[in-house]
């Protein structure tokens, strides 16, 4: 298991050059992570794709009576 000691001795060794490349690296992984935690509902929802014919928003009262219907692949 990798500890804050192990990270810190790791992080000593590297070039003052590096620091800077080191630290970007970590607050996008810390940012990412809060984003992660955060997704909610609409995040989620947002994840959702749907495959329809071209004009399925214009057409969806058609395709919900059944007066259209998509393609065999799409059922």
């Amino acid at each position: 298991m990798v500890t804050k000691e192990i990270l810190r001795t790791q992080i000593d060794q590297i070039s003052d050059e590096d620091a800077e490349a080191l630290y970007q690296l970590i607050q996008t992984f810390v940012q990412a992570r809060r984003r992660e935690k955060k997704a909610g509902l609409l995040a989620r929802l947002r994840q959702i794709k749907i495959e329809a014919e071209p004009d399925f928003a214009t057409n969806l009262d058609q395709y919900l009576s059944g007066e259209k219907c998509g393609g065999e692949d799409l059922r």
